[in-house]
């Protein structure tokens, strides 16, 4: 149990405050950690939108040198992880890890399962459901998008394309970026806010014990220290300085030592006429 009024009072403000700032810390980097990751997929789906329009051309013309090329250069940054295009089936046609073309690509993964979930495949994806996390043989921590390559008008009218206009989709773009960078920035956000919650909490906890023994703790000293020198006797002690709800408390203080002093007074002159009135009877009893 606390026994000073100092650590009774500053304690359960340090605890609340503690408390707050933890609480409002810990939402306020998810909110900004939600957002770190959208903005990443965003970027990471304008990218993959880059790469479709680039490769569309080459498409229609079935020029699948321009189409390797384009994937070996966007495979080649640092931050890639992969680029592949794979059709329909599953089979994967231009990769930059070249050891995997012509193979087929689980369509249990991650990557393939957000379509491939209910009996009958989904053209389409929102933005936040073509993204998946995951981590590579190498321990990377990856953000991969899948992108359709949708059938448009200039495909299945093209001469060298034998695709129905009823096919939706003929292929799929995957790309996956390393997301090291973003962690960093995660890392570095969490110990800025960290310092800045230690901050909050030594600023505040300071302020309010400051403003405790300024506007409570002294008054309440001095109170004690005159009720003290009250009751050894001394009235001559004045309260000043006092000011705000305990100027009521220092007013009663003063009442009762006022009248404590008028009591004192008061006795002292009814003893000191008790002792005139004792004198002339005693000399009388001395004559006699």
């Amino acid at each position: 149990m606390l026994k000073s009024l100092t650590a009774r009072a500053i304690v359960p403000v340090a605890v609340a405050i503690t408390g707050f700032v933890v609480v409002c810390c810990i939402l306020l980097f998810s909110a900004l950690k939600e957002d770190m990751i959208s903005d990443a997929v965003s970027y990471e789906t304008k990218l993959a939108d880059t790469i479709t329009r680039s490769t569309h051309y080459a498409m229609l013309k079935g020029d699948r040198e321009t189409l390797r090329n384009i994937i070996d250069n966007v495979s080649s940054q640092d931050e890639v992880e992969h680029v592949r295009i794979f059709n329909k089936k599953g089979l994967v046609m231009f990769s930059g890890n070249h050891g995997e073309v012509f193979t087929y690509v689980d369509k249990k993964a991650a990557g393939c399962i957000g379509c491939h979930a209910g009996p009958v495949a989904k053209s389409t994806l929102k933005q936040m459901e073509r993204a998946r996390r995951y981590q590579n043989p190498q321990g990377k921590d990856i953000i991969a998008i899948t992108s359709p390559l949708y059938n448009d008008p200039a495909c299945y009218t093209a001469s060298c394309h034998f695709h129905s206009a009823d096919q939706k989709i003929l292929g799929i773009l995957d790309i996956g970026l390393s997301a090291e960078h973003l962690n960093s920035n995660l890392t570095v956000l969490q110990s800025r806010m960290i310092v800045f919650s230690f901050m909050v909490l030594l600023l505040s906890v300071g302020g309010v014990a400051a403003l405790l023994r300024r506007q409570v703790f002294m008054p309440l000293r001095q109170i004690r220290t005159f009720t003290s020198n009250v009751n050894s006797g001394s009235l001559s002690h004045d309260l000043s300085g006092i000011s705000g709800e305990l100027t009521d408390l220092a007013g009663d203080v003063r009442s009762i030592a006022s009248q404590l002093k008028l009591a004192e007074e008061e006795l002292r002159k009814l003893k000191g006429s008790r002792k005139t009135d004792h004198k002339p009877a005693m000399e009388a009893e001395e004559m006699m």
